[in-house]
């Protein structure tokens, strides 16, 4: 059985994608998976790292208002078209599943045109404009949202990488709590602006070091890959008798990272909110104050159910920190009830929901 996954550009479509392609081969190590992509995206790394093979077509982004860009995109989508095509025959595709993206419309249009079936899924509340013609082009689709709208659509949660969706935070919390140079017996504030950092957050935490050591809270700062690493004012005290104060600019184990925290300061991506409550993780989310509004959307079902917080970017200052984020922080018994709360929500099955139905659609084609 072959599959194609078309889910390439950023991470919150090539993350999921990989999930379930983890998933598939699992559950039948002979199953052959091949990725579509561009040269733009992020899949030129994410994918051959973990082992998958990608095929790469032409990229056809779409411009958001009418310009002069708007003459060359039939073009360019027939070309895209044609090289998804071919990948599809050249690997004898059982079925074609897309997350969204430029690589998805094309991988949608050749796999109609081949007559190879569609499978969709959609992470987000509002779906892009190529999950929105996939859902025309097929019954089987999926979403990562409870409240998305989307034709055929059945919510079944995002898939997660299995360190993640494996992950025991209780169990790990002290190996996790030493890895890092944390004390076992002092809460941690967990800070992530996604795999890019974000500015206003980095911003708002330097400002609240201060007062964050002085509330007896340890700090797990990951300012981003492009951020210069700031040093938070005041040496601290030695290591092993007050909180710690950890700042660096990217980790690969957040899996550690959300086993040490008591709770997390993050943006509001789909993934970011789909991990926290899958390993029950209370948060405080800051949506990103530009866009569609969509990260507004991720958080609203997990602050509705009481495990999480929401703060307008404008409104993250230190002085929120001190006087809203702190209080929570140290009540033990709210944060608990936040964990069971954010804990409800998470959907740890996805990835083999997910692959169970790919299956099903592939094996039906058979």
């Amino acid at each position: 059985m072959r599959v194609v996954l078309a889910g390439g550009g950023t991470a919150g479509h090539i993350s999921p994608a990989l999930a379930l392609a983890d998933a598939l081969s699992q559950a039948d190590p002979s199953v052959g998976l091949t990725f579509l992509g561009t040269e733009r995206g992020l899949e030129t790394r994410l994918v051959p790292q973990r082992g998958y093979e990608l095929a790469i077509i032409p990229p056809v982004p779409l411009p958001r208002s009418l310009t002069p860009q708007l003459l060359s995109v039939p073009g360019r989508l027939a070309a895209a078209v044609s090289a998804a095509a071919r990948v599809l025959d050249q690997t004898g595709a059982d079925a074609l599943v897309g997350f969204g993206g430029y690589v998805s419309t094309p991988g949608y249009l050749a796999a109609r045109r081949r007559r190879v079936p569609i499978v969709v899924h959609e992470a987000n509340p509002r779906p892009g404009l190529a999950n929105r013609l996939g859902a025309r082009l097929t019954r089987h689709v999926f979403t990562g949202n409870p409240d998305t709208s989307l034709a055929h659509a059945r919510y079944i949660g995002i898939p997660l990488r299995r360190e993640i969706t494996e992950l025991d935070r209780a169990d790990l919390a002290d190996k996790a709590r030493a890895h890092f140079g944390f004390r076992p017996d002092l809460p941690v504030l967990l800070v992530t602006g996604g795999s890019q950092g974000a500015r206003s957050l980095n911003q708002a935490v330097l400002g609240a070091a201060g007062w964050i050591r002085e509330a007896g809270v340890q700090l797990l700062h990951i300012v981003g890959p492009r951020a210069e690493v700031p040093v938070p004012p005041g040496d601290g005290p030695p290591s092993g008798t007050g909180p710690a104060q950890l700042v660096v600019p990217y980790l690969d184990r957040m899996d550690l990272a959300y086993a040490a925290a008591d709770l997390v300061l993050c943006r509001a991506g789909a993934m970011t909110c789909a991990e926290l409550t899958a390993v029950g993780l209370p948060a405080a989310y800051v949506p990103l104050p530009h866009g569609n509004g969509e990260q507004l959307l991720n958080a609203q079902p997990v602050v509705r159910a009481g495990g999480g917080l929401i703060v307008e970017d404008s409104r993250l200052t230190p002085e929120w920190i001190r006087d809203t984020l702190l209080p929570v922080l140290l009540d033990a018994g709210r944060l608990a009830g936040m964990s069971r709360a954010a804990a409800a929500l998470g959907v740890r099955d996805a990835d083999a929901r997910l692959a169970a139905e790919v299956f099903a659609v592939a094996g039906d084609r058979r």
